[in-house]
């Protein structure tokens, strides 16, 4: 990995290949100390830190007295109070949206229609994705309609594209209100390995019902990385700022 005979600086040489390593998420557990630098690379202290130093002034790692270096990951924010859509706020901020589908199917599932009131044996369309963001995996997304409503969105390719746009085109309506609810908590084995994340990293847990007027057409079950997603609420003197406490009281 380091060239000796080079007339590129050794700090230089260790800068590139970090780099190229973080590009490839090798650090997403955690950035190596200098000591372990010094070992991989074979370099003294110095050029090490040089190299470090260069990636801070960047903006690409950040160093905590007393905790280590970590790499600075973007964070993608996202408004609330609105019906949004993922594929629009990535793409809004020049992120690359690609999904990964994993389910796209029409199915049975009692406790699906239970959110809906519907009976047991309505059948819906399931959609399930990996959403990534510049091909890092975002999100675990499931999304649940009513097959009355969403049949057609079996012909469709959702691997980037925007469930909502396919909906109003393929079948006539689009969410125009809802309820969404957010908790964080710790992630499953499921999705740790989904969306390649370890065990202490902490979740948004996103729980959506869309309306078409009166009707329910969509429910919608999240997990998104905490690292890379976070929520705004804004507020003024004349549109104010509310909250709603659920009824244990948690808010």
């Amino acid at each position: 990995m380091i060239d000796r005979h080079s007339p590129l600086p050794l700090w230089a040489q260790v800068l590139d290949d970090l780099r190229g390593r973080i590009d490839a998420g090798e650090f997403a557990e955690g950035f190596p100390t200098d000591v372990d630098l010094v070992e991989h690379y074979r370099v003294s202290r110095h050029t090490v830190r040089e190299a470090v130093r260069r990636l801070q002034a960047d903006g690409v790692v950040t160093r905590e007295r007393g905790r280590g270096t970590f790499v600075t990951t973007p964070t993608i924010e996202q408004g609330t109070g609105a019906i949004y859509s993922l594929f629009r706020s990535l793409e809004s901020r020049g992120i690359e949206q690609r999904s990964h589908v994993l389910d796209l199917s029409e199915r049975t599932a009692p406790e699906i229609a239970g959110h809906f009131g519907l009976p047991a044996d309505t059948t819906f369309v399931h959609l399930e994705r990996i959403r990534c963001a510049d091909d890092v995996p975002l999100a675990h997304d499931e999304a649940w309609l009513p097959s009355s409503v969403g049949r057609p969105l079996l012909e469709a390719d959702f691997t980037r594209t925007a469930l909502y746009d396919e909906l109003h085109r393929r079948c006539g309506v689009r969410p125009s209100a809802g309820t969404e609810r957010i908790t964080a908590e710790l992630p499953s084995p499921e999705d740790r390995e989904l969306l390649r994340i370890g065990a202490r990293q902490p979740v948004f847990r996103i729980r959506r019902e869309g309306h078409d007027g009166e009707r329910m057409i969509e429910w919608r079950e999240t997990v998104v990385r905490s690292d890379r997603y976070s929520f705004v609420a804004r507020w003024s003197p004349t549109t104010g700022y509310g909250t709603t406490l659920t009824a244990d009281g948690t808010g």
